[in-house]
């Protein structure tokens, strides 16, 4: 380009010598972008694992499709992590962080993506959750509608576990909906927040597995005379005599509460010995279940610890990190630069035409540059004003 502008102008002053100062120096941008003192002009290292989409903006081409072979690839995909594979994904990427898409983060007509390990293994560890929270959950409500043999005597007796466990349950199943939609999104912030309320599923799990433990294993019979006899109430007492078939505690003379069936001359036996059965073979079986869940349960929290930052292969957040951005007010700076040493060397009208084309070629018509305009003369960096200030030397 420099070699056809001068091919055309008739006579050119002979340059001078890069960066030296002059008189005759002009500006070729506003004061504005001439203060480089908040910028860098500092052309820092760029890894291999970020690629120069600067160069090649527009959206990504795969294995040469379209024509444009030499084209660098901008996203992770699924190879990422071999030579020569840059990090950076592109907006139309398979590796896109967002909620753009159809359905399972697929766009139409792209071709068929597919999944890496570690989003296969959150698959399955929220596939678990998903299952035994839900049917945990369903298990409780049936619970409290009634629905199973003698579930009356849960509401009453057992009326704390049932209500935390419930919760637990619904928490849980949340909880699996927040990862599907990470999962399927490829959302690592959804991931983030799935695996933080983990542990709090987690805590909730464990405290009526706790609670029916220490209930059945320690003085299980003095607790049940005592719920029995101060917790229960009349009308608790009642349902507890209709469920089992029974009549007072020890017998109808007992703490009994009268009904249809239970009075004074009543056949029916105590309620002690059934309930207490009962209570027994429940307590066992709730905290055996929840028990029997903990190592599933820590499974999926080390799947989600290990597994929900790598969901796809795309290096961070895909951001470009500020240290090797180019800002425009360093581009400003560069050219305004770039500019006063052409002027100098070869004049103000080839520097002219010389931008003007650059501009064009790099399509930078909306950087903040202005026509030539003569202004004071100035250095080209901040870092040699110290310099430029310098009053000269004399010898001695």
């Amino acid at each position: 380009m420099l070699a056809s502008t001068m091919a055309t102008q008739t006579q050119l002053d002979p340059p001078n010598t890069p960066f030296a100062p002059s008189g005759s120096q002009t500006s070729l941008t506003p004061p504005l972008v001439r203060d480089s003192s908040g910028v860098s002009l500092t052309v820092n290292y760029l890894p291999h694992k970020f690629s120069n989409t600067l160069l090649s903006p527009g959206p990504r081409k795969r294995k040469g499709k379209n024509g444009n072979a030499g084209m660098p690839k901008r996203g992770g995909g699924v190879e990422a992590f071999k030579s020569g594979e840059a990090r950076m994904p592109g907006e139309g990427d398979e590796d896109y962080d967002g909620v753009n898409g159809g359905f399972f983060g697929a766009q139409r007509g792209a071709k068929k993506l597919r999944w890496n390990r570690f989003k296969w293994c959150l698959f399955v560890a929220n596939s678990v959750l998903s299952i035994y929270s839900i049917t945990g959950l369903i298990m409780c409500l049936l619970t409290w509608f009634n629905i199973w043999t003698h579930s009356d005597i849960i509401r009453v007796g057992n009326r704390a576990e049932l209500a935390i466990s419930t919760l637990a349950a619904s928490l849980a199943v949340f909880t699996s909906t927040i990862g599907w939609a990470g999962i399927l999104l490829n959302n690592r912030a959804f991931l983030a927040v799935y695996t933080f309320l983990l542990w709090i599923v987690f805590a909730s799990l464990l405290i009526p597995g706790y609670i029916t433990y220490k209930k059945h294993t320690f003085n299980l019979e003095g607790k049940v005379n005592a719920q029995w006899s101060r917790n229960l109430g009349t009308s608790g007492r009642l349902r507890v005599q209709n469920q089992l078939n029974c009549c007072g505690y020890f017998s109808p003379f007992v703490e009994a509460t009268v009904s249809q069936t239970c009075y004074a001359r009543s056949v029916l036996p105590g309620c002690k010995n059934p309930y207490m059965q009962y209570e027994r073979k429940v307590l066992s079986t709730w905290y055996t279940v929840i028990f029997s869940i903990v190592p599933f349960h820590i499974a999926i929290i080390v799947a989600g610890l290990l597994c929900s930052n790598h969901v796809t292969y795309r290096f961070g957040k895909g951001m470009m990190p500020k240290a090797y951005r180019l800002s425009l007010n360093s581009m400003a700076v560069i050219m305004d630069n770039y500019a006063n040493q052409l002027a100098e060397q070869y004049g103000s009208e080839v520097a002219s035409d010389i931008i003007a084309r650059s501009r064009s070629n790099l399509q930078l018509d909306s950087m903040p540059y202005s026509p030539l305009q003569p202004q004071p003369p100035s250095i080209n960096h901040a870092k040699y004003d110290s310099i430029g200030s310098r009053a000269p030397e004399t010898a001695t």
